[in-house]
């Protein structure tokens, strides 16, 4: 895994991501595990944090869960440090990824204005892209009609957007909960902007917000928003799968946790990946059978 590919274009139009992850959830759990090669667990894994070991690590994650899990997250971040090298490893997983029947969000959190959002659109949601993604994860801070580029380019190749809301971050809150002139948060609002954006989609829209497992009780926020609500926090960062429905209430049926180092810790070994998401996935589904 160390060269990107250069994908062809796909023979037919992707069905939208909204219907591609509701299918997916149900065949292999509503579960997403995110590749993030941290220094230290490079280290944990007896690799060096080099590209070589950027490499493995990330091969030995998409071989034994890419035909097991329903989604993948890599963060960007983690190979853009080694520069394109980091990024051919990160295009590499991206396609074996998908092969394998995963899909992938790519977690890069890009949010801009105007041409230079339609470049980073044109960088993960256009199909014949090397690092092209069934989702991104986006920032709506310059204002959600900044994001117009990427939504547009994801109607039009299938794909999805994930957008920032209610991340799990303490430092979040001060802009995600400010409120506006109209009273409402800048939360709510971007909530209701996804709620638009799906409207009328079956059996899932394509427009997810980011909404962080580890906030406690949400009952004040509209989840309701007909599209996807991906959400971290769960394991390292103090979240368990019986959170989930006091904190997503009666949205829980659209929730897709996301969990990276409480399943990475296992490797190197593929069975441990395996059994680790296994019982993860085992203990979300009882979780949200319990949801109202």
């Amino acid at each position: 895994m160390t060269a990107g590919p250069s994908p062809d274009l796909p023979s037919r139009p992707l069905d939208p991501f909204g219907a591609r992850l509701r299918r997916a959830m149900d065949e292999r759990g509503p579960l997403c595990v995110g590749i993030d090669p941290h220094a230290s667990l490079l280290a944990d894994w007896g690799l060096n944090d080099d590209v070589a070991g950027l490499a493995r690590f990330t091969r030995t994650v998409v071989e034994a869960l890419g035909e097991h899990v329903a989604v993948f997250k890599p963060q960007s971040a983690f190979f853009e440090r080694f520069g394109s090298r980091g990024l051919a490893v990160l295009e590499t997983a991206v396609v074996e990824a998908r092969e394998r029947g995963a899909l992938v969000v790519m977690d890069a959190k890009r949010g801009d204005i105007g041409s230079t959002m339609a470049a980073y659109a044109e960088t993960y949601l256009r199909p014949d892209s090397p690092l092209f993604s069934d989702a991104l994860t986006v920032s709506p801070y310059l204002g959600y009609g900044s994001l117009k580029p990427a939504a547009d380019l994801a109607r039009e190749s299938g794909a999805g957007l994930f957008v920032l809301a209610l991340t799990s971050n303490p430092e979040g809150a001060e802009v995600q909960r400010a409120v506006r002139e109209d009273g409402r948060t800048l939360a709510a609002t971007m909530l209701g902007h996804l709620a638009a954006e799906n409207a009328g989609a079956e059996p899932l829209g394509s427009f997810g917000a980011v909404v962080g497992a580890t906030l406690g009780d949400l009952s004040t926020f509209d989840l309701a928003i007909n599209g996807p609500l991906l959400a971290p926090g769960i394991g390292a960062q103090g979240a368990t799968p019986a959170d989930l429905p006091t904190v997503f209430g009666p949205a829980a049926e659209n929730v897709l946790p996301s969990v990276s180092r409480g399943v990475l810790k296992h490797g190197p070994d593929a069975a441990g990946l395996r059994a680790a998401a296994d019982r993860f996935t085992e203990e979300v589904r009882t979780a949200l059978d319990q949801a109202p």
